[in-house]
């Protein structure tokens, strides 16, 4: 697997890929051998937030500078814009009734997207106050939508529109049943990625301005609406750069990563914080989710590529 001097993707010959690397002897049980790095498309100014539809066998990703959002279709290998102007969006999920949710920068709001084609605003003000640029976002089994509210869209023309943030950069949570919002956690520099634990008793969050950059972990407290005793998981070192992750089956943590060509990829780590293994791409990873008709497959959104590969393990639902 390299890249050419024309730019060109050349993918390994050799299994077992050599640059799929366990850092853990326990990163084994999730390699399979017989799988490599595939780049499905290239193309983006910056990929973020791929979400699966598996009734549909499509991806769907962010191209946040250019304003859009592409489909890549499994059958075919197919790329199509799939929302343009996207409102500069940026991460994706579904819920659990399986409609697109969608946070949107230059919109400053968290969307839905209704089975015939409608949009519904799920949040874009917070006590009369318009939201900052919402970046990343999960949704829990009881329904309710959580997201996180960093200011990224607002310093530039290039992921949004300069403007001034009107409130704190938190992280906030949607009544699946009332739609009321609430802020979960309001002392984050910063907070971008989010994910539950399995048995969503965790939630873990990326605090990106953050010197070095960590992931933070939280119980999930209340009736499962609150968090509390914070605790540092993973610390990701002086050029480490973790941005969006999901969880698999077994709690482990795969997570964007890079800035820097030794570090550029994913990074895996346990549900303990203790690095596992790491895939090498050519480019900055940003986002990850997993995919395939047995949710065994990593995609994996790059700075201008999306890359996929097979793994022994399964994402979390929802996830």
């Amino acid at each position: 697997m390299a890249e050419t001097t024309d730019g060109q993707w050349v993918p390994s010959l050799r299994y077992p890929d050599p640059l799929i690397t366990a850092l853990d002897k326990r990163f084994d049980k999730y390699h399979l051998p017989l799988s490599s790095v595939e780049r499905l498309y290239t193309g983006t100014r910056w990929g973020e937030g791929p979400v699966w539809f598996g009734d549909g066998r499509f991806l769907l990703w962010s191209d946040i500078p250019n304003n859009r959002v592409l489909k890549w279709e499994e059958e075919t290998g197919a790329v199509s814009i799939f929302r343009k102007p996207s409102n500069y969006a940026n991460g994706h999920t579904r819920d659990r009734e399986g409609r697109l949710i969608a946070c949107e920068h230059w919109g400053r709001r968290v969307v839905r997207f209704e089975y015939d084609g409608a949009i519904t605003v799920i949040a874009d003000r917070y006590q009369g106050k318009r939201l900052n640029s919402p970046n990343d976002v999960v949704v829990k089994s009881d329904g309710s939508i959580w997201f996180t509210d960093p200011k990224f869209g607002l310093l530039s023309n290039y992921e949004g529109e300069v403007a001034e943030p009107e409130l704190p950069l938190n992280v906030y949570r949607v009544d699946g049943k009332t739609g009321e919002i609430t802020v979960i956690a309001d002392d984050i520099n910063a907070p971008n990625g989010l994910a539950f634990s399995p048995d969503e008793k965790k939630l873990y969050i990326v605090e990106s301005r953050s010197q070095p950059r960590t992931i933070l972990s939280f119980d999930v407290t209340g009736n499962g609406d609150r968090i509390s005793n914070r605790k540092l998981l993973i610390d990701s070192g002086p050029q480490g750069t973790p941005d969006g992750f999901r969880v698999d089956v077994d709690g482990n943590l795969w997570c964007g990563w890079g800035m820097a060509p030794e570090l550029d990829g994913v990074r895996v780590f346990s549900a303990q914080g203790e690095p596992l293994g790491h895939i090498t791409l050519p480019e900055r990873c940003a986002n990850v989710c997993f995919g395939g008709r047995h949710r065994n497959r990593l995609f994996m959104a790059a700075a201008h590529s999306l890359y996929a590969l097979y793994v022994n393990t399964q994402g979390v639902k929802g996830g």
